[in-house]
């Protein structure tokens, strides 16, 4: 879709409320679909919602939910009852290109089967208010197939898309890296293949020549084809970069690595910024990171902590960008430290920890030692405080605007490492006195006091780091 006018389209937005989902959850869903919608570049005017057991096969909405929808953007608010069929020969030729319709025509014989559900009809009764903008777009809160897809663009008579389209849009306008594009190209060539159409008449004319059609071969499987074709060598690509990437990794193996995951919007990079002092992209909006980035924990340790920022994740994350962001995830994988960033101040934190630890879970990093952080604390009131830390004792409560707050997790980092902080006193010798700056830089100094002999420093540092000052200086 075309969003370069500097007025924002209108967008009215569609949800379900299924079977065993509560109101507090699906307001969630409906808030994260508006700020998915405002992230693209719409502006949100209205919601259609429903209560029902099941989407409705072919049109998502109950009839009379679909006419309250078009009340939004002037469309008939009906959908033709009996669309054209395909034979049993388009069905095979799809089928046998991997590529198809969803079978379009099981949600054919379904939406039939549903045209004259009285019980629905009675249901969704039109009663409601007149809506107070026009949309130009509407989002639906749930993947579509594409005759679901099609139906509503009928009966609406405006642009329908879903929560998956959605969210490829965004990443592919954050994409940074090379392999990000890359992988953000497969997921939309991915989601648009089965959404394909034939142009109009004379579609199925066979062309000659090399790369042209085969015999009976249609324009839209024409395209087919070019989209596998393109995706193969999308992926050829992609495992060449991953390749360099591994090569990368494998000489970072032995170093010490802590990888921040979390929510989308969780506050990752801000975090990112504040420990490592490195000019990451922050902005508050979802999915505003979406290429890792790997930088070394300031000051300095010796030896050296990488951190390492990683995409966010989300409830519903289409398949497609599951498939093409696992690689992004290997950082997570290899790290022997992951924080759980958390935005402490969203009603539905619980739920958003839950998504995280269970995408992790799926490519083993849930074996990783891991450390919960909720941040924003700046937003929270104390009574909101005492109960995050009764319900989270051993988490970690902060905010990475506060300095003060970083550094207390900065300590706790280093001190994963090298065990807690401890005091202890190192003698220098003058003629080694230039240890004294490697001392500085590994510890905390408290103090120094001078004899004859040399120099006696007071430090504060972990078991770890306090045994190789006096590996350093013996």
């Amino acid at each position: 879709m075309s969003l370069d006018s500097s007025e924002r389209p209108n967008a009215v937005l569609v949800s379900l409320q299924l079977a065993g989902v509560t109101d507090e959850q699906h307001d969630a869903d409906v808030a994260e679909l508006g700020r998915l919608v405002h992230t693209l570049g719409l502006k949100v005017v209205g919601t259609v919602s429903q209560r029902r057991a099941h989407p409705r096969a072919g049109t998502v909405l109950g009839l009379g939910k679909l006419v309250e929808l078009a009340a939004w953007t002037d469309g008939p608010g009906t959908v033709q009852a009996h669309a054209p069929r395909k034979n049993k020969v388009r069905l095979r030729q799809e089928k046998e290109a991997d590529l198809d319709d969803d079978l379009d025509h099981e949600d054919d014989e379904a939406f039939e089967a549903n045209e004259h559900d009285d019980a629905d009809v009675g249901e969704d009764a039109p009663s409601f208010a007149a809506p107070t903008a026009r949309a130009t777009v509407v989002v639906v809160d749930h993947e579509l197939s594409p005759r679901e897809q099609r139906n509503l663009e009928q009966a609406t008579g405006a642009e329908v898309i879903d929560r998956s389209q959605v969210i490829v849009e965004i990443f592919h306008r954050h994409a940074k890296s090379r392999e990000a594009r890359l992988q953000v190209e497969i997921a939309r060539l991915t989601y648009v293949a089965p959404r394909l159409r034939e142009a109009g008449a004379g579609a199925d004319r066979q062309r000659g020549g090399i790369g042209g059609k085969g015999a009976g071969e249609s324009a839209v499987e024409l395209d087919r084809r070019r989209i596998r074709d393109r995706i193969a060598e999308l992926k050829r690509e992609i495992s060449q970069i991953q390749n360099e990437q591994a090569t990368r990794r494998s000489a970072r193996r032995d170093q010490r690595r802590v990888a921040l995951v979390g929510y989308t919007n969780a506050g990752k990079s801000s975090m990112m910024r504040a420990l490592t002092g490195s000019e990451v992209y922050v902005a508050d909006k979802l999915f505003a990171t979406l290429d890792t980035t790997v930088r070394s924990l300031k000051p300095e340790t010796e030896p050296r902590i990488l951190v390492s920022d990683t995409v966010g994740f989300i409830k519903k994350l289409p398949h497609q960008l599951v498939a093409s962001f696992r690689s992004t995830l290997d950082e997570a994988l290899e790290a022997s430290l992951l924080l759980y960033l958390v935005d402490a101040s969203d009603p539905t934190f619980e739920s958003q920890l839950e998504t995280t630890r269970h995408v992790l879970s799926e490519i083993g990093a849930n074996e990783v030692p891991s450390k919960i952080v909720l941040n924003k604390r700046d937003r929270l009131d104390e009574e909101s405080i005492a109960s995050l830390r009764r319900r989270y004792p051993d988490a970690l409560i902060l905010s990475a605007k506060d300095r003060a707050d970083v550094a207390f997790l900065r300590e706790h980092i280093i001190s994963f490492f090298d065990g807690e902080l401890v005091e202890d006193e190192v003698f220098v010798p003058y003629e080694r006195h230039a240890l004294v700056r490697k001392i500085h830089d590994a510890a905390v100094v408290l103090g120094e006091r001078y004899d004859d002999t040399g120099t006696h420093v007071k430090v504060r540092a972990p078991k770890g780091a306090l045994e190789r000052i006096h590996t350093l200086v013996s």
